[in-house]
């Protein structure tokens, strides 16, 4: 079991990554000063945790990576139609989408570079569910599964970019319009959708 302390360093690291969230989902280009303010910790506390902004953006890259990947695992387990995969997968990364939504502005900066190499294990995962629906006529196939999944997936947190409310409508929308992207019929995207708590 940790100690008291090992448990206050992890709260407030956690702490730290949430608000940080916060702050750069406001604004992408803030810093670590703000982001230290908004926590309520001296400047120094947050480099204890983080040593560069870099280190900051890698460390919520792997966070979301690992909830989006669990997500994925454990809808693709169910072994349903890629687009009902796709649709659960959507409604159910929704939240963590709408929470991680700064990436995608971060992710065409200075530091896609760092971004674009931890989600590799997640847009492989992705790539394959949709090689999936292609090979059973399922999605369209005139992209190759690799960029067909990026722009669904994108849309999703662009979507979720543009819903800063994090209302109902926003996972209908993400989830119809990145179905269509991937070529599913209209009138099947809007059931799936409907299909989704």
């Amino acid at each position: 079991m940790p100690s008291s302390r090992a448990r206050s360093l992890n709260e407030t690291r956690d702490r730290i990554l949430d608000v940080a969230l916060e702050v750069l989902g406001d604004n992408p280009d803030a810093g670590m000063g703000d982001i230290a303010s908004a926590a309520a910790v001296v400047r120094r506390t947050v480099y204890g945790h983080f040593p560069s902004r870099l280190d900051l953006i890698r460390t919520l890259t792997q966070r979301a990576v690992t909830e989006m990947t669990a997500v994925l695992t454990e809808v693709g387990a169910a072994n349903a139609e890629a687009d009902a995969t796709w649709a659960e997968f959507v409604a159910r990364m929704w939240p963590v989408a709408h929470r991680y939504r700064v990436l995608l502005a971060l992710r065409r900066g200075e530091y896609g570079e760092a971004i674009h190499g931890l989600l590799g294990p997640l847009d492989e995962l992705l790539a394959d569910l949709v090689k999936r629906g292609q090979d059973s006529d399922v999605f369209a196939q005139h992209l190759p599964a690799g960029t067909l999944s990026q722009l669904a997936y994108g849309t999703v947190f662009a979507i979720a970019d543009g819903d800063l409310s994090n209302a109902t409508r926003g996972p209908r929308a993400a989830t119809i319009t990145s179905l269509l992207l991937l070529g599913v019929p209209e009138t099947r995207a809007t059931a799936l959708a409907a299909d989704q708590p």
